[in-house]
């Protein structure tokens, strides 16, 4: 309510006075009819599109609630770094550009591959897809979700987890030294392996790994001496300490604590620091598609898509739409919610293309207009809405930015 009073929902929109019943309503509503607004929605993008998305990109995250009666609400994987609080399991399908498709509402305790038949149900039953191939991550897929897609005929890409490199590499399925190569194929029990190096996540893990070591250090050192001038202190409670500082850190495979009087030494086992380096910065992904139809570069690429989906969570969760905390209780409202977030990303997410096709963006010109900046301008009584032939936009950053009034004018509503 107090949003719709900071912008010109009544003047843009045409909508009449409303209060907290009429959108808890509207809610009940939309909680019935999301079916049915998603299926045109789809039809109008595979109409732009010029075909059915052959290929859908799909992941979850997690919103928590400031309450405990929530209906859905449920503790489990926290993705907020809100421990203690309840939570629910938000599943966003995409196309391969990003654009949202569909987005599925599960209790908070769901675990991540649970969520991946209903998936499959949707594309199905509900936009009639007859062919896909759905990316998802390496903690996404798994065995029961890879069965389901083939008993379809559909395809799927994901990604090992480091434990299963470790275990092929363990069976020689795999060499260390073919991640040194720009991109590797490998053929395993009827799937393809793509194997990479991510050079700069490579040397981003090394440095964060010296950075810890050198932390310890530090704690080490100020531990000792605080120990030699303080005859109480009790050693074995700083060891205690540090010893779950280096497990808390990951570095207990191969840094060894113990006490030598009332030092702490620290041993450095360099074997196992190269072994636990051993795949910094490797990853391996994992397809069924055929060779013929996507290369190993193409696999590569289209995983790499998945960073689409992140972006649009980011924007409902934190950047822009901000559909956390939740405060409904009932799990129909709940779901209308976040199906409502969902709808706001695609009018976002057109604004934002409208917005740099006018004025670019902000990596070409820090002054560029925003979508925060825009809104900023369609404030009700905003002095700006008063203009006739321009439109004045102020940025956050305080810099003026003139332009047609092609973009906001109350005399001539966009469409």
């Amino acid at each position: 309510m107090r949003w719709a009073q900071q912008h010109a929902v009544e003047d843009l929109l045409e909508l009449a006075r409303f209060d907290e019943d009429d959108l808890y309503a509207a809610l009940d509503w939309l909680a019935g009819a999301q079916p049915s607004i998603e299926q045109p929605l789809y039809r109008a993008y595979v109409q732009r599109s010029g075909a059915p998305p052959v290929l859908v990109l799909y992941d979850v995250t997690s919103s928590y609630f400031e309450g405990e009666h929530n209906e859905l609400g449920a503790f489990g994987y926290d993705r907020d770094g809100k421990r203690g609080k309840m939570q629910i399991v938000i599943g966003l399908m995409t196309a391969a550009d990003g654009e949202p498709l569909a987005v599925r509402v599960f209790a908070g305790n769901t675990a991540d591959p649970a969520t991946v038949a209903e998936q499959i149900t949707l594309l199905k039953a509900q936009f009639g897809v007859q062919e896909v191939v759905l990316v998802g991550d390496r903690g996404m897929i798994k065995s029961k979700g890879k069965q389901a897609l083939k008993a379809e005929g559909w395809r799927y890409i994901s990604a090992l987890t480091n434990a299963q490199i470790r275990a092929l590499l363990k069976r020689a399925v795999l060499q260390p030294e073919l991640f040194d190569t720009e991109i590797a194929e490998v053929e395993h029990e009827g799937k393809r392996l793509i194997l990479r190096r991510n050079e700069s996540v490579r040397s981003r893990e090394t440095q964060r790994r010296e950075d810890k070591l050198a932390c310890l250090r530090a704690k080490l050192e100020q531990r000792n001496a605080f120990v030699q001038v303080r005859p109480r202190a009790k050693p074995q409670a700083g060891l205690n300490g540090l010893q779950r500082w280096t497990k808390q850190h990951k570095l207990s495979a191969f840094v060894t604590l113990s006490l030598q009087g009332r030092s702490i030494e620290c041993t450095l086992d360099q074997e196992a620091m190269a072994d636990s380096a051993l795949l910094d910065g490797c990853y391996t992904l994992e397809t069924d598609v055929d060779a013929q139809l996507m290369d190993a570069l193409t696999v590569d690429a289209r995983y790499r898509d998945l960073q689409k989906v992140e972006r649009n969570f980011r924007t409902l969760k934190t950047d822009f739409l901000e559909v956390r905390p939740i405060f409904l209780r009932k799990a129909a409202r709940t779901k209308a919610h976040v199906f409502v977030a969902m709808l706001a990303l695609k009018i976002a997410r057109a604004f934002e293309e409208r917005l740099h096709r006018a004025f670019g963006t902000t990596d070409d010109d820090p002054k560029a207009v925003t979508i925060h900046d825009a809104l900023m301008a369609t404030a009700p009584r905003h002095p700006l809405l008063q203009a006739r032939g321009r439109l004045e936009i102020f940025p956050r950053n305080g810099n003026s930015h003139q332009t047609t009034a092609a973009l906001v004018s109350i005399d001539d509503p966009p469409a």
